[in-house]
């Protein structure tokens, strides 16, 4: 007997078993399977009592229960059972302003506002195969809030300067504003999640902003607002992070990096990932093209530093602008008072075996601004088929009238169709674009112009017959494939 006891043990501790776990059944402190009724003093009470006890599981069993915020604390995991939905409250009191952070963050002004909140916790998520509706539609702005994204319209989640985080297998849909914002944590995995979110305005997908050691997986998310978006909206950069083997859909970005990059971004990995067109079949609130604006974005336009990201082996099915890459210099401090951030600086990236099909008509970018100029960047295997067939007059004619929007919102939506139909580089210091295709039919744009670009190589691009295949002006050093139609602009 114990023997068996011993290997029992052993078994448990080889497979993460945690044999003390305990669990505790939100119906056992009150919660109603009722979604008349507000079940938050109940939930709340339950993860008090785990917490009290060291931890453990807050169990929602099948049912549906109503609530407002929900105070998350260490040692506490959610576990929504198969069959449970929690439903966020539609009253705005029963969302109370949580007090301000130690860590700030540009986005704190209007005061942060959850379902499900954390700060300063270790060892917490949720976890199950449950759903989390946030009932977004129904979500209303403060009038004492400010404007935009910082208006006190709640998220699903959020946790603030939290360590050992775990959220898998939960469904999550129609937040209020971002589906999750995880803000200034460390050591997160995100696995096997599903979110749906077309219910609000700015509706991502899930947001990564000031993180360090993040794996997100094997998930599906499709959003109305940005998809998988890593930001830094305060000091701390997003480094270390994986994204992998995951669905995204996007009204507007699928995966990005930024706008806001205060902290940077470093040593950003993103591989394995399709990008396929939404499967909602409403209208995209922020009236953005049906198959989405920009498949991947990497963004520096509020200082900080880009530096150390691979882009590899992306599906990308629709989109108007599979890849835009910008340096700006927007220059939002991320509190008040903040001094103004410097230009900011993108080097050292990889992009590599992407291909874009039934694309719209925006082109791919890879752009600086005057006096900022992106330094090594490798463009390698990458294909580019586009919807095509644009007449004069339907795309800005020539690159000296596509305006450089230093100060700007990031986006292609600002100049649409360029006069390049597969790249247009400008500002750049070091570009290799090695074994690129581009096709659109009908096409009377050139495929490819670089402007201001010190170091150029193009090798082993394909292109159908053209007048032109690259424009060059003030190009200082390039190596071009011979068998390109390459002119010098006058």
């Amino acid at each position: 007997m114990k023997r068996s006891i011993f290997l029992a043990v052993c078994i448990a501790l080889f497979y993460h078993i945690d044999i003390k776990a305990q669990t505790f059944n939100i119906l056992d402190y009150g919660a109603k399977n009722d979604t008349s009724v507000l079940s938050t003093e109940a939930i709340n009470k339950a993860i008090d009592a785990c917490s009290k006890a060291g931890g453990g599981k807050v169990v929602f069993p099948a049912g549906n229960f109503k609530s407002g915020t929900i105070v998350m604390k260490s040692n506490v995991y959610l576990f929504l059972e198969n069959g449970a939905c929690l439903y966020a409250s539609t009253r705005q009191q029963d969302f109370p302003r949580q007090p301000l952070p130690a860590y700030r963050s540009q986005k704190d002004t209007g005061g942060w506002y959850a379902l499900i909140y954390g700060e300063g916790l270790n060892n917490t998520g949720i976890t199950g195969s449950g759903t989390i509706n946030g009932q977004g539609a129904l979500q209303k702005s403060r009038p004492e809030c400010l404007t935009g994204d910082r208006d006190g319209r709640p998220r699903n989640i959020l946790f603030i300067s939290c360590n050992n985080i775990h959220v898998s297998g939960i469904t999550l849909m129609n937040s209020g504003m971002w589906c999750q914002h995880y803000l200034n944590c460390e050591d997160m995995v995100v696995d096997k999640i599903k979110v749906f979110n077309h219910s609000n305005r700015n509706n991502d997908g899930i947001d990564f902003d000031g993180c360090r050691r993040v794996v997100l997986t094997n998930s599906i998310i499709d959003s109305d607002d940005d998809g998988i978006v890593l930001k830094s909206t305060g000091i701390s950069p997003c480094e270390e992070i994986i994204v992998s083997g995951c669905i995204v859909s996007s009204h507007t970005n699928a995966i990005k990096l930024g706008t806001e990059s205060t902290g940077g971004f470093r040593n950003i990995s993103i591989t394995n990932c399709v990008i396929r067109p939404s499967r909602s079949t409403t209208k995209s609130i922020f009236n953005t093209p049906k198959i989405g604006v920009s498949g991947i974005s990497l963004e520096i336009v509020d200082g900080g530093t880009m530096e150390g990201v691979l882009v590899s082996n992306i599906t990308i099915e629709g989109t108007e602008c599979p890849l835009f890459v910008r340096l700006g210099n927007r220059a939002r401090k991320h509190v008040e008072e903040a001094p103004e951030p410097p230009m900011g600086v993108m080097k050292n990236i990889m992009i590599s075996n992407i291909i874009a099909y039934n694309a719209g008509n925006y082109s791919s970018s890879i752009t600086g601004v005057p006096g900022g100029k992106i330094e090594n960047i490798t463009l390698h295997n990458f294909r580019a088929y586009s919807r095509g067939g644009l007449k004069e007059g339907e795309f800005i004619p020539d690159f000296t009238q596509v305006k450089e929007d230093e100060k700007g919102y990031p986006n292609p939506g600002v100049w649409k169709n360029l006069p390049s139909y597969g790249l247009f580089i400008r500002h750049v210091k070091e570009a290799v674009i090695d074994n690129v295709g581009f096709e659109a039919p009908d096409e009377i744009r050139i495929p490819v112009i670089a402007v201001d670009v010190d170091h150029l190589v193009i090798k082993e691009m394909t292109v159908p017959k053209s007048a032109t295949d690259v424009l060059l002006e003030n190009v200082e050093k390039f190596s071009i494939d011979q068998k390109l139609i390459v002119k010098k602009h006058n």
